[in-house]
């Protein structure tokens, strides 16, 4: 892979991190939204990214680590075509998260 991919791949990468707080509101937590990442790696469909989120929740379970810490389940409302609303599900994931998440797509191509 030719350095230039590799750096539009990060590029694109920490453009979609964001910081929010944490539950207890005493620190900040850099998190990715899998929705923004399936479209960063280039998968057309949720349902297909979602098979990848799931083998990389696997993966972090076998590896001992807390799941919750790394893969918070939630929703986000989105805007329709027709202009109303519809609630759609997603996960915030830790950088880890994110790693595991792009290892398991790449073994599985």
């Amino acid at each position: 892979m030719d350095i230039q991919r590799v750096h539009q791949y990060k590029t694109n990468f920490d453009a979609i991190g964001q910081i929010i707080k944490s539950d207890d509101e005493s620190q900040e937590v850099e998190v990715w939204f899998a929705r923004d990442l399936q479209k960063v790696l280039g998968y057309v469909r949720w349902e297909n990214f979602y098979l990848v989120v799931n083998r990389a929740v696997e993966s972090c379970k076998q590896q001992g680590n807390k799941v919750d810490d790394h893969f918070r389940e939630v929703t986000k409302m989105v805007q329709l075509g027709s202009g109303s609303k519809r609630e759609i599900p997603d996960f915030m994931l830790t950088r880890y998260a994110c790693y595991l998440v792009l290892e398991k797509g790449l073994l599985s191509q």
